[in-house]
């Protein structure tokens, strides 16, 4: 079948594999927002945003329904949340968030990628300074006019509307706000009818670290590592493009 054949395998293998994970941690994210708020998501803002989420990613309704059920559960044991933050090999900030049912394995595990890789693992913290925490909102902008929706969504903490790629090269809108500005600014783009691609609490880096491609392939070997981690649910750099 030739060469072609076995390129366009090993992507469909991929892109599997990265729906997989996809599935795995907004699986997770439904569990914590039940957890924490009931299963009705029209009371439960968190649980109506994994559910957003889990639909921008094809996620089947009826895993999505499954770990609503399981979660409802009270014998269902639940998630606990954890931050973990370090430097990989050249000086580059990594912060890891995770969920997890063994906090003793999730923090064996990330200790052993950070030192298999030449990092090093800090205290919670210890990157405040580099990382900020934003609330980040993605929507296909279709025919809306973004100047004016700049203007109606200044009154509930927009910082910035802007332009993106999504990995297929389409445009994708972006509004981003401060983290305590989540959940009014959720409600308000629900109240505009924007329907939304991911609704997310993101870290952004403020400030970024130059390395060459030989240093970027190290720091990666890292971040790949961590990735494909089950109790990981984001990593996040500041390793500069």
């Amino acid at each position: 079948m030739g060469r072609a054949f076995e390129f366009r395998k090993e992507r469909k293998f991929k892109r599997w594999a990265k729906m997989a994970v996809q599935f795995t941690r907004i699986g997770k994210e439904i569990v914590i927002a039940v957890k924490d708020g009931g299963p009705s998501p029209d009371t439960n803002s968190r649980l109506r945003t994994a559910i957003q989420n889990a639909k921008a990613v094809n996620m089947p309704k009826d895993r999505v329904d499954a770990a609503i059920k399981r979660a409802s559960n009270k014998d269902e044991k639940g998630y606990e949340e954890h931050v973990y933050e370090g430097y990989a090999q050249h000086g580059v900030a990594v912060l890891i968030e995770t969920a997890t049912d063994n906090t003793n394995r999730t923090v064996a595990n990330v200790r052993s990628y950070f030192n298999k890789t030449g990092g090093t693992l800090g205290k919670t913290g210890s990157l405040d300074f580099i990382f900020n925490r934003k609330s980040i909102f993605r929507f296909v902008p279709g025919d809306k006019d973004l100047e004016e929706l700049e203007l109606e969504l200044i009154d509930f903490g927009l910082e910035e509307l802007y332009l993106e790629a999504d990995e297929e090269g389409n445009d994708v809108a972006v509004v981003q706000t401060a983290f305590e500005d989540f959940g009014r600014m959720q409600k308000a783009l629900e109240d505009l009818g924007v329907e939304m691609k991911s609704a997310k609490l993101e870290r952004i880096s403020l400030s970024t670290t130059a390395v060459t491609e030989e240093q970027a392939a190290d720091v990666l070997k890292l971040i790949d590592k961590l990735e494909e981690d089950d109790d990981v649910q984001a990593v996040y750099h500041n390793m500069a493009e």
